[in-house]
Formats: C-alpha cells, sequence, structure tokens
C-alpha cells in the first residue's frame, strides 16, 4: 500500500541530494510526494490512516479545515464478534465496499481495517478498529473486534461501546471457542440484540452443513439468553461481496445483513441527561496541537469550551476541551454514543492513560474498595474447574480498564466458592478507578473469562 509513496520518496531523497538545499525531513520528503502523487490520493488516505491511533479516526490537526459532522440520522454503534479467522474483518471490508457503491460508505479494504500495531509504546495493544458507514435509516460506527484469545480484552473494550453486534461464524468450522466466549461477554456489556451471518459459505458443497450450523447458532444463542428463534441469521460470503462474484451470496447477502441489522438492532435511547461521561479508550499527541484522548461517550453531553475532569490510578486533573471530532468531522457537542476524540487543553500524554474516565467536575469519584455480587461461571459455560477461597486474584475489567484485583468474603475467610456460584464478595482493587453502584464488570484469570459482577456498594 505504501509503495506508490515510497517510490516518490525515493525520487525526491535523490533530488535532494543532487542539489545543496538544507537538510530535508522525512516528513517533508513524504508530503511532497503525496502532494506529487495525486493519481494514488486514494491509496495514500488509507496507507496513512490510523498512523496516530487505531482509535476513532480522530484528526485534529493543525490548520485543517474540516467538515461538520451532521446529526441527521440516528446514530448507532455496531460491531463484529466472533472467532479467530472466521471472516470478522472480511466482513467489514465487504460491507463497505457494498455501501460505497450507494455512496453511503467510503470503502476500506482488508489491510487498512486490519492496522493496529502489535505493541505500542507504552505496551498495550489496542486492535478494535473502527469503520463508518451509513444505510438508508442510519450512522453506524462500527468496531471490527480481535477474535484471537489473546486479545479478548481488546474485545471487551470493543463490545462495551456497542449498541449491538454482528457475530461472525464460518459455514466450514460453525462455533468455535471465542464464538462462545464473545457472546458471553457480550451479553455482559449489555447487548440484547446481534444478528448472525453465516461466512465462507462458498467453500460448502454440503447444504445440510449450512442447516446444521444455523441450528446449532440458534441453540448457542438461546443458551447465552438471547432470542435464538427469532435472532435473524444471513448467509453469504464476504469474500465474493469484495471480490464481486456470485451475487446472491456476496453484494446481495450483504445488502440482507443489513437490511437485518436495520430492523432487528433497535435504535438505542441515549442517557443525554446525566452529567458527561467518556471512559478513556485511547490517547495520542498531535504535534502543535497537544493530546487527545478517544473513547465512546457513555452517557450526558459535552460542548467545545467545557470543563473537565479526568480521573483514575490515583490521578484527578482538571482540564478543558479545545476540541471535539468524530469520524474527520468537526462538532461542536458531543454525546452519548458518540465515538469521539477530544481535544484537551495543556495535558501531556503521559498523564492519561487507557481506563481513566473524562467527566464532569464533582460528578464522578474513583475507588478501590466495594462489595460486588457475581455469578462464577462453570466449567461447562467455560470457568474454572476448581473453586477459589480469600485473596484470589483475577484482572478486573470495568469499562476501558483492566486492573488486578483481591476478592474475599465478607464475612467467612474460609468460604469456598464454587463454579456456578451466586456469591457477594469484597474487592479490592490494586489502584483507585471511577466507580458507581449498578456498574457491570467481568473477571479474568489465565486467558478465560471466570465470571461476571456488579458493583453492590461503595466501601470509601
Amino acid at each position: 500500500m505504501f509503495r506508490t509513496v515510497a517510490r516518490h520518496c525515493a525520487q525526491a531523497a535523490t533530488r535532494a541530494a543532487t542539489k545543496p538545499k538544507a537538510p530535508v525531513s522525512a516528513g517533508a520528503l513524504f508530503a511532497n510526494a503525496a502532494v506529487r502523487s495525486v493519481r494514488h490520493a486514494s491509496q495514500l488516505a488509507r496507507a496513512t490512516r490510523g498512523l496516530y491511533s487505531t482509535a476513532p479516526v480522530v484528526r485534529l490537526h493543525k490548520g485543517r479545515l474540516m467538515s461538520t459532522f451532521q446529526r441527521n440520522k440516528p446514530h448507532v454503534n455496531i460491531g463484529t464478534i466472533g472467532h479467530v479467522d472466521h471472516g470478522k474483518t472480511t466482513l467489514t471490508a465487504a460491507i463497505t465496499k457494498v455501501l460505497a457503491s450507494k455512496g453511503k460508505a467510503e470503502f476500506q479494504d482488508y489491510s487498512s481495517i486490519d492496522k493496529a500495531p502489535e505493541e505500542r509504546a507504552r505496551g498495550i495493544t489496542i486492535s478494535t478498529a473502527h469503520v463508518e458507514y451509513e444505510t438508508d435509516n442510519r450512522h453506524y460506527a462500527h468496531v471490527d473486534c480481535p477474535g484471537h484469545a489473546d486479545y479478548i480484552k481488546n474485545m471487551i473494550t470493543g463490545a462495551a461501546q456497542m449498541d449491538g453486534a454482528i457475530i461472525v461464524v464460518s459455514a466450514t468450522d460453525g462455533q468455535m471457542p471465542q464464538t462462545r466466549e464473545h457472546l458471553l461477554l457480550a451479553k455482559q456489556v449489555g447487548i440484547s440484540n446481534l444478528v448472525v451471518f453465516i461466512n465462507k459459505v462458498d467453500a460448502i458443497d454440503d447444504p445440510e452443513m449450512l442447516e446444521l450450523v444455523e441450528m446449532e447458532m440458534r441453540e448457542l444463542l438461546s443458551s447465552y439468553g438471547f432470542n435464538g428463534d427469532d435472532t435473524p441469521i444471513v448467509a453469504g460470503s464476504a469474500l465474493c461481496a469484495l471480490e464481486g462474484r456470485n451475487p446472491e451470496l456476496g453484494e446481495q447477502a450483504i445488502e440482507k445483513l443489513m437490511a437485518a441489522v436495520d430492523t432487528w438492532i433497535p435504535t438505542p435511547v441515549r442517557d443525554l441527561d446525566k452529567p458527561f461521561l467518556m471512559p478513556v479508550e485511547d490517547v495520542f499527541s498531535i504535534s502543535g496541537r497537544g493530546t487527545v484522548a478517544t473513547g465512546r461517550v457513555e452517557r450526558g453531553v459535552i460542548n467545545k469550551g467545557a470543563e473537565v475532569e479526568i480521573i483514575g490510578f490515583g490521578n484527578t486533573t482538571k482540564t478543558t476541551i479545545t476540541g471535539i471530532e468524530m469520524f474527520h468531522k468537526e462538532l461542536d457537542q458531543g454525546q452519548a454514543g458518540d465515538n469521539m476524540g477530544i481535544l484537551l487543553r495543556g495535558m501531556k500524554r503521559e498523564n492519561i492513560r487507557r481506563g481513566q474516565v473524562i467527566c464532569l467536575p464533582g460528578t464522578v469519584k474513583s475507588h478501590k474498595n466495594f462489595l460486588a455480587q457475581f455469578y462464577i461461571l462453570s466449567k461447562e459455560e467455560g470457568g474454572r474447574h476448581t473453586p477459589f477461597t480469600d485473596n484470589y486474584r483475577p484482572q478486573v475489567f470495568i469499562r476501558t480498564c483492566d486492573i488486578t484485583a483481591t476478592l474475599s468474603h465478607p464475612d467467612d475467610p474460609e468460604h469456598m466458592v464454587m463454579p456456578g456460584d451466586n456469591v457477594t464478595l469484597k474487592v479490592e482493587l490494586v489502584s483507585d478507578i471511577a466507580l458507581e453502584e449498578g456498574q457491570r464488570f467481568t473477571i479474568r484469570e489465565g486467558g478465560k473469562t471466570v465470571g461476571t459482577g456488579v458493583v453492590a456498594k461503595i466501601l470509601e
């Protein structure tokens, strides 16, 4: 994807070397080459998109003129979930291609979506990719979640931003471990409606195989508390749609899928009346402008110029919002449900981190100790095989934060918690984070989800 730009960069570097001029930076060479490569502008845009972040495509560049985001359709956050290699990213690309042909999206190929670096400077892999598109009825922000077991914590972050989901399952494999775990996590973070896309139908010869996969998925959905009988299931091939072949399995299947998403996933009622709160998903710096924090607004509204607090991990910092942007478009106001980036005055990148929250001053406090009502998954649900006692130390996933905690029984230190139990336990976090009663969270250990919980009472 960088080949054309690289060629022009090399040519520019050769010319620069033969002329006695002041030193030219690599950035300047890149910019000059880009200007000259007008024919490949769309390739360049895809290649350079995401150089700052894989979060909600925020580009608050110095001196850049941006269009204003128009709220003329209901905004819905959706995502693709499912097992690794079942075709989630290919489907995301296929959706943008089919909708781009109708003028409702910008086509994003596989490589421009699956572009997250394996390691970031601070050692956190952020591999949920965000894509924008529209249908006749709605504006969508689409989160493409990783399916590999190693990246489940990023899937939790992505799922926490969704109003609904498309669960992708391969016709050749059927349901797999991450299919089940993603369904559990989707239910835990409050996703009540999803649509099933059976992918890779072009790779099977026996129609009975397709019927079997559909039947198994309906049973699985019901077992996790979804409406297995009525959930729309669309069969097709994302690759066929991308390559423009076999329209029945390709383009037409994508159109059926988006029609099902439009009708089955309800338009969310946004919590606009409560005080503004946005969990921080990612942070990056823009030269000459400052620090940008991205995330999905959980509740409330916020205006450019408002004063906010950043809370969590032992720090509370006040700052002012100097810019708001979503999908390359400027906003004067952000509101609940928006996947957006906010420019923060006077903040250094190292002073804000994923897992903190940005909120109106005085509306949220951070805590370390609380009582929670837990459900501990059974062995059959993919949880622990053995009980645990006091001082059990799992990872707690709450909003965009993952943090180590110590669990203990409030009355009986010898109490043994069995897989499948409903139990109230005391939780002590290693650091304070923004917490509220009624908040849901997940606990994980050794690469698997072992329980779910709700904050019952703050203890300090």
